[in-house]
């Protein structure tokens, strides 16, 4: 029962978020499903720049990863809305690893070891999760080459969906049903964890 309520608290989270991010377009009179879902025309590329930049800064800031992927996906197509998230991810990851690698040592996770490519894979779609383990790769000095390979893995995926709910989804007014697809990739990355655990990964 414990475990249903957080599942609604997330899912209430991303709603939140999305609308937040939607408030900017509803001023000025674009919603999704409207005129602005288009990616040919002038100001696609300074949303797809910003979309990638705010995916990539979601390390230090508190930005909602799903959301915007979801609206990058719907204001840009499939295929570049997927390119778009996917640079902002991997970027994020990668600044997230070199910031850990950079701190004092003082400063160092008091984890006493790297995270697995497993558990760097499977965070992608939790909440501030991804993150951590990027910092927390970079402090204890996990491989690069291991760090990127995992991170970029789950990355890929991470992206490919959200861009492809926003893509089919929000034009078409279904939220709920968008909105749905980082819940179901969270309760996915937890059962593969629980498995692994189980299985004495």
């Amino acid at each position: 029962m414990s475990a249903l309520r957080g599942y609604w608290r997330l899912l209430a989270v991303i709603a939140v978020s999305a609308l937040l991010l939607s408030l900017p377009f509803a001023l000025v009179g674009e919603l999704p499903g409207e005129r602005w879902l288009s990616a040919a025309d002038a100001r696609a590329p300074v949303f797809a720049a910003t979309g990638a930049l705010l995916l990539a800064a979601d390390v230090l800031l508190p930005v909602p990863s799903s959301a915007v992927g979801l609206m990058l996906g719907a204001r840009l197509g499939l295929l570049l809305g997927f390119v778009c998230c996917l640079v902002g991810l991997i970027l994020g990851h990668a600044i997230g690893y070199a910031l850990g690698r950079l701190a004092p040592r003082r400063w160092a996770p008091s984890a006493p070891s790297a995270p697995s490519m497993l558990g760097v894979f499977l965070s992608r779609p939790v909440p501030m999760l991804a993150e951590a383990l990027a910092l927390s790769a970079g402090a204890t000095r996990m491989p690069l080459r291991h760090f990127l390979l995992s991170a970029a893995l789950g990355d890929t995926i991470y992206a490919a969906a959200l861009s492809a709910a926003g893509a089919k989804l929000l034009p078409s007014g279904a939220y709920a049903l968008a909105l749905i697809v980082p819940m179901l990739l969270l309760a996915a990355a937890g059962w593969a964890a629980r498995r692994w655990l189980r299985l004495g990964g």
